[in-house]
This record gives C-alpha cells, sequence and structure tokens, in this order.
C-alpha cells in the first residue's frame, strides 16, 4: 500500500494556524488597559494567598449557627431544593419543547422553545435581585432564583431527551389499541428518565456553584459571609470560606458523576 506524501500547506497548516490565534490573542490585548491595576494589588493577592495558607480554623464549626458548615449547608440546601423544583416544573416543559412530529415547523415545539429560552436569559443573580425585592432577603430568594433559571436550561435539556428516543415503543402500542396515555406511562417515561435523572444531577452540580455566590446579592447561602469577610479584609476567613467552597463543590462533583456513570 503506497502511502501519499503530505504536501508542503499540510505539514505547515498547524503552525499557520496557531501563529494565527497567537497573534489574535496579542492584537486582542493591546488594546486591554492596563492603567486600572492599583499599586495595592500585589499586597492584596499576597493577603488572600496567606489567608488560604492560614485559614480561620475556629469559623469551621462553632455551633452557633454563624460558621462555615452552616453556611455550606445552607448553600446544598438552596441547590437541592432549586434544583428539585426545576426539575419538576421542567417536565411538562420539557414534553411542551420537545418536537416529536415530521413537519418542517411545529407550532406547538416553537412555542415552547421560546418560552424556555426567555426564561434562560436571566441569570441567576438578577433573578435574586428581584425576587429579594419581592421576598425578602435571605435562602427562600435564593431558591426561587434558581429554580426560576433552572426550569428554562432542563426543559431545553429535557426536550431534546424526548425528541432522541426511539418512537418504536410508542407506534407499537398504538398499533395494538394502547392510548397516548399508554404510550406515555409505558413507554416514553420508562426510556426518558435516565436521561432525565443525568441532566438534574449535572444541573445540580451547576447548581451548587451558583449558590455559593447568591449570599453575595443577599439571597442566602456561604455567599453572605464571603463578601463580609471581603469587605473587612478579613483574609484568614475568606481562605477558610474559599477552602469549604472548592471542598464542597469537588465532593459534590465526583459523589453525582459516580452516580450519573451508573445511570446511563
Amino acid at each position: 500500500m503506497m502511502i501519499q506524501q503530505k504536501t508542503l500547506w499540510q505539514k505547515s497548516q498547524p503552525w499557520f494556524i496557531t501563529v494565527v490565534v497567537a497573534a489574535i490573542f496579542i492584537w486582542g490585548f493591546t488594546g486591554v488597559p492596563l492603567t486600572g491595576i492599583k499599586s495595592t494589588a500585589g499586597q492584596v493577592f499576597g493577603s488572600i494567598l496567606d489567608g488560604l495558607m492560614h485559614p480561620d480554623w475556629p469559623y469551621l464549626y462553632s455551633g452557633d449557627g454563624e460558621d462555615l458548615v452552616t453556611a455550606l449547608l445552607q448553600t446544598l440546601a438552596i441547590a437541592f431544593l432549586g434544583t428539585f423544583m426545576s426539575a419538576v416544573l421542567a417536565v411538562p416543559f420539557g414534553f411542551w419543547a420537545a418536537k416529536t412530529s415530521r413537519k418542517f415547523f411545529s407550532p406547538k415545539s416553537a412555542s415552547g422553545k421560546f418560552v424556555l429560552t426567555v426564561v434562560r436569559v436571566f441569570p441567576e443573580l438578577v433573578l435574586a435581585i428581584m425576587f429579594i425585592k419581592a421576598v425578602g432577603p435571605g435562602a427562600f430568594a435564593g431558591v426561587l432564583a434558581l429554580g426560576f433559571h433552572s426550569v428554562g436550561m432542563m426543559g431545553k435539556l429535557f426536550s431534546e431527551a424526548v425528541e432522541n428516543i426511539d418512537r418504536g415503543p410508542n407506534e407499537a402500542i398504538a398499533a395494538a389499541g394502547g392510548s397516548t396515555l399508554d404510550g406515555l406511562t409505558m413507554a416514553t417515561f420508562p426510556a426518558v428518565l435516565p436521561e432525565f435523572m443525568n441532566y438534574t444531577l449535572y444541573r445540580f452540580e451547576i447548581a451548587v456553584r451558583s449558590a455559593s455566590i447568591l449570599g453575595i446579592v443577599g439571597a442566602g447561602g456561604v455567599g453572605a459571609p464571603l463578601i463580609f469577610a471581603l469587605s473587612t479584609r478579613a483574609w484568614p476567613r475568606v481562605g477558610m470560606i474559599l477552602i469549604g467552597i472548592v471542598v464542597t463543590v469537588t465532593a459534590i462533583d465526583f459523589l453525582s458523576g459516580q452516580i450519573r456513570k451508573r445511570l446511563v
């Protein structure tokens, strides 16, 4: 078998692409003003590193409800309730937005996708500020913000799962005289349930990260003590909070990944 020799362009193409991408990056950074960096930036960065190296260990747990463990548990509760609420509400939206017919344009699916797109437009922080004005500051506003935003995200994923299932079992049930409800309960739901659970766990991972910063605007969670510690320059406490967030998010990602491996 004769091996075809590469041309000069094929050999130089990767290097050419690398040079072009590097030139674009260099050109882009030349317009970034560096005058905004304060003279104390190095000192602040060093203080943060020192706080990470010497965290405020007594703040980890004190039993008075104002410690890091309590704040992290509240963050996990906000993420769990927001994800659970959105997972339930996203199911009908997912079926609404799913295109199950072979028509080029489906008004039902198009309207459902439009609604989910509108819901996804608003970030969690913006929603948290809006819900704080409606229900007051606290964890409840964080749950509503995460839940409302996650409906748009999970509804889109659920609709794609419904669109990708095999329609053979549904057609067999219909041919045997079964109703639409029979096809939904005996064919569609068993097929999409593992995907729904997989997407829910994945969304929970993201919700934990989002809930960690909602406290910055007063929506509960570990973000509130973090912003207070930053404003008072309590760097050892900042380091302790950041370590707690990293450990919590890492543990959630690991456990969620193990569960998702068994579902798929």
